[in-house]
């Protein structure tokens, strides 16, 4: 089952976008923090998104270029502003279809499957992960927040991986330097020590103040 995430402020589209495309068996999540939209995208993991330009706080071209730094994922924008500049601009932001409003429902819905038969051969999952805001790029390595990107070296990028996608519990010591041998890395407790020491320093370049947590005996969680 494919899932779409529905980044549109109006309560009563949005609304109805979704029992339509619920009734088309498809699994639907509505975007809710306008100022937040990617914690929310990463979250979801949808397979899809439909896209309005008119957003508040920052429009839907600005989301579409943020979920391109990390995605793959189809864009479908809709919007009442069809003109050509519009959709000249939707298509170089790296959106894949343009809808006007008001849309014909069969249409969209053509349009989606459209979409996700010829996008599915090559785009995979997203290659995310977040926490407080901070979206880790599982493909390039780097940590964004607040719009700021941080380059993280291997050892700070595999640690940060294993505490994101294990963000809910305490990750040993042990656990993460086994992950660290994995990349060809000699890690003993006091490396560990220094790289984790190093990350901290880093995120709190980025104001990540206390993101990552000391549990003493057993190893790290975040914060």
């Amino acid at each position: 089952m494919y899932k779409i995430f529905i980044v549109e402020d109006d309560d009563i589209i949005a609304g109805s976008l979704k029992r339509n495309l619920e009734g088309w068996d498809y699994q639907v999540e509505c975007a809710s923090d306008f100022s937040n939209v990617m914690a929310e995208y990463v979250k979801a993991a949808p397979q899809l998104v439909l896209m309005d330009i008119k957003l508040p706080f920052y429009n839907g071209y600005y989301w579409c270029s943020e979920i391109r730094k990390v995605s793959k994922v189809p864009i479908i924008f809709l919007s009442s502003a069809a003109d050509n500049m519009n959709i000249v601009m939707a298509v170089n932001m790296g959106g894949d279809d343009f809808v006007a409003k008001p849309f014909d429902m069969d249409v969209l819905i053509a349009k989606i499957q459209a979409v996700l038969r010829r996008s599915y051969d090559f785009v995979g999952q997203t290659m995310a992960v977040e926490h407080r805001g901070a979206i880790l790029n599982l493909s390039d390595a780097t940590l964004t927040y607040e719009g700021e990107k941080l380059e993280l070296t291997k050892n700070e990028f595999r640690i940060l991986q294993v505490l994101m996608e294990n963000k809910e519990k305490v990750v040993s010591r042990d656990t993460l330097m086994t992950r660290l041998w994995e990349s060809d890395s000699y890690v003993d407790e006091n490396t560990l020590s220094v790289n984790v020491n190093r990350l901290r320093k880093k995120l709190e370049s980025l104001g990540l103040e206390d993101f990552i947590l000391t549990k003493k005996g057993i190893g790290y969680r975040l914060g």
